[in-house]
């Protein structure tokens, strides 16, 4: 909360009190009309000194009364209206109307003054006490604003399983009452803190001297012996040990980091309304649901008496309570999402969903940082694991059926451009798409490509929810699928070359609509929904070959990611991509289809397979479980994977009815 300058406060209604504070200048007052508004104007204005000469009392007192005001509820500003006056002999009582802002991210105080006056020698003189501050305010008694925050809401898992783990916070605070100087003290510690010292002080100015104020947190790993012996060097300064949810267990990208520690210098990051003290979400859902998880303070303006005891309560606004956020999360099959990343070379993302929603069960990045969000957000090439999109539209255009031929040569030229398999292999005799498919002949997919057609392409793509309108409360791509005119563009598109772009997420949908028979828009948070299903119904025909296909991948090709009991289906590729060789694993088990990418050295041995290894380790994971030891740490790397079998591998060179 940043006070104002009261050189921005509101000039008081009516220009009457303008009229009136220059006959008061150079007069006695001939009315008290002439002298509420004269007082109640140059209150507003700041000047208090001159305010306090158009009351009987001490001309001292009464300034440091209306300037304690200010600095009691820390005003930001305030506007007074003059009500009412009634007038008995040399008696009167003035009514006027107050709206004293409190700040920004506090309310507006709004309530009805009244103020007694006596005509003498000088003329029209307010009585003066503290109840012209307010009716309810006692001599001896003093303004405060106090704030009661709720403790900050907590992120689940599908099951109720707690995301957010609470952590040891030490709150660097202050007694004000303690202080020898609260500006001076506050600054000091805000410099020790390396912070901004005004959120500090708007809080102090304007609390109750005789409570506790915490106004900078941090970890309980951060703070030192000399850190707690220095500041409690400043008069004033205390310490008090609390928790607060603010460590993601899981995915820090999707659960987001909370600032309020003093190493996330919240008043430099962070915009907008808060109290020194609060905790803010910085990124992902803890960002998104600020308001929903941090919930908002009860405010009070309150009265305290000399011992600093709270005597009334003035005016009190309720605060709105925090609560919980429900995702779609499977906190198992986050951690075995997590734990099969720990090996990669370099960036490796990993994303799960349900088959029949569409509901996001892990999403995992190998890093562990809270800002790699690529796993929603990238944009790679798919590279063959295209070819589970392309052969629905070889399917769908009538190009092939399930049991027509589909040569596999070593290579194919289309207009300008060669294409040649993966492993420089080629298929004998008369395979089918399927065959094509299960040993990712990616020459039979490009020679078809003119009779599939660029709109053919996109299409099938876009039922498999590949570039088409979704979205989910975090950022997200859903692919690009854009097809040039020519015969050579078409055939590039067909193995997710040139024009085609996915997230992991949008291949984990898209392989979860293989499965399930329809795309299904993903869900992340329950309140928010899933995004819209695409139009149309899948040819279950047409699933059931690409089905087989996918089927027959794993078991020739990669055997090992044939973990548990029912049957794994899927696809695994290299691409490349500027410098970067990317791993490809897209397939489903059961009610769980993932996709996993691997960002590898193209410089790395060309035998090692990231991304089917890490499928492996993580259906292992979602088998057997994973222990809660081995969640993700944050930056932590692990030794590379071992090796594997190369999954691009045709199974020969030779012709034959097997190769």
């Amino acid at each position: 909360m940043s006070p104002r300058p009261l050189g921005r406060r509101i000039a008081a209604a009516g220009s009457g009190l303008f009229v009136a504070l220059s006959l008061a200048a150079c007069t006695t007052h001939p009315s008290p009309e002439v002298a509420v508004r004269s007082f109640l104007l140059s209150w507003q204005d700041g000047d208090h000194a001159r305010a306090a000469g158009f009351t009987n009392g001490d001309q001292v007192e009464v300034e440091s009364a209306l300037a304690d005001v200010h600095d009691q509820l820390d005003l930001a500003s305030v506007r007074f209206d003059l009500g009412t006056i009634t007038r008995d002999g040399d008696q009167a009582l003035a009514e006027f109307e107050v709206s004293a802002d409190l700040g920004i991210g506090d309310p507006v105080w709004n309530y009805t003054g009244r103020m007694p006056l006596t005509d003498g020698p000088q003329g029209w003189l307010i009585d003066w006490s503290s109840s012209v501050v307010h009716p309810d305010l006692d001599d001896g008694e003093r303004l405060a604003v106090s704030y009661e925050i709720e403790e900050r809401g907590q992120i689940f898992d599908r099951s109720g399983e707690p995301l957010v783990a609470a952590d040891s916070v030490t709150a660097f605070g202050v007694l004000p009452a303690e202080m020898d100087d609260k500006e001076e003290g506050v600054t000091e510690l805000a410099e020790l803190l390396d912070e901004d010292p005004d959120p500090l002080l708007n809080r102090v100015r304007s609390a109750p001297p005789e409570q506790f104020q915490p106004l900078v947190l941090m970890r309980d790993s951060s703070v030192d012996g000399t850190l707690l012996s220095e500041a409690g060097k400043i008069a004033g300064v205390q310490t008090e040990e609390i928790e607060i949810n603010l460590s993601p267990r899981v995915s820090p990208f999707l659960v987001g980091e909370v600032a309020g520690t003093a190493e996330h210098r919240v008043s430099s990051r962070v915009a907008g309304s808060y109290q020194a003290g609060d905790t803010v979400g910085l990124s992902g859902l803890q960002n998104l649901f600020q308001h929903e998880l941090a919930g908002n303070a009860t405010t009070q303006v309150v009265t305290l008496g000399e011992d600093g005891e709270q005597t009334a309560v003035l005016e009190s606004w309720e605060g709105v309570r925090s609560g919980g956020i429900e995702t779609t999360l499977d906190l198992n099959v986050q951690r075995a999402a997590e734990s099969a990343l720990e090996g990669m070379p370099g960036d490796g993302y990993l994303v799960a969903v349900d088959t029949a929603s569409g509901e996001v069960l892990a999403a995992a990045n190998a890093s562990g940082q809270a800002t790699d969000d690529a796993a929603f957000t990238g944009a790679y090439s798919p590279g063959g694991t295209f070819t589970m999109v392309s052969a629905l539209a070889a399917l769908e255009s009538g190009a092939v059926t399930s049991d027509s031929p589909m040569p596999c040569d070593y290579q194919s030229e289309v207009g300008d451009r060669t294409f040649t398999n993966p492993s420089g292999g080629f298929l004998a005799g008369d395979p089918d798409l399927a065959r094509n498919l299960a040993f990712l002949c990616t020459v039979g997919f490009v020679d078809v490509a003119s009779e599939v057609g660029a709109e053919q392409i996109q299409d099938s793509a876009a039922r498999l929810g590949l570039g088409a309108d979704w979205q989910l409360p975090l950022p997200t791509s859903t692919g690009t699928v854009e097809v040039g005119s020519g015969d050579a563009d078409a055939a590039a598109a067909m193995i997710g070359e040139d024009g085609v772009e996915v997230s992991p997420l949008g291949m984990a949908l898209a392989a979860a609509a293989i499965a399930d028979g329809s795309w299904n828009g993903p869900t992340l948070v329950r309140e928010e929904g899933p995004s819209p299903a695409t139009e149309g119904s899948l040819d279950e025909a047409h699933l059931e070959v690409i089905r087989e296909g996918l089927r027959e991948a794993v078991t020739n090709r990669f055997p090992e990611v044939g973990v548990g009991e029912e049957p794994v289906y899927g696809q695994a590729a290299r691409a490349e991509q500027d410098d970067t060789s990317l791993h490809w694993f897209v397939g489903y088990q059961g009610d769980i289809a993932f996709a996993v990418l691997a960002e590898v050295d193209p410089e790395m041995t060309m035998w090692q397979q990231y991304a089917v290894t890490a499928a492996t380790g993580f259906l292992n994971g979602v088998a057997h479980g994973v222990p809660e030891t081995e969640e993700t740490v944050e930056g932590q790397q692990q030794p590379p994977l071992g090796e594997a079998v190369n999954p691009d591998s045709l199974p020969g060179t030779e012709a034959g009815p097997d190769h």
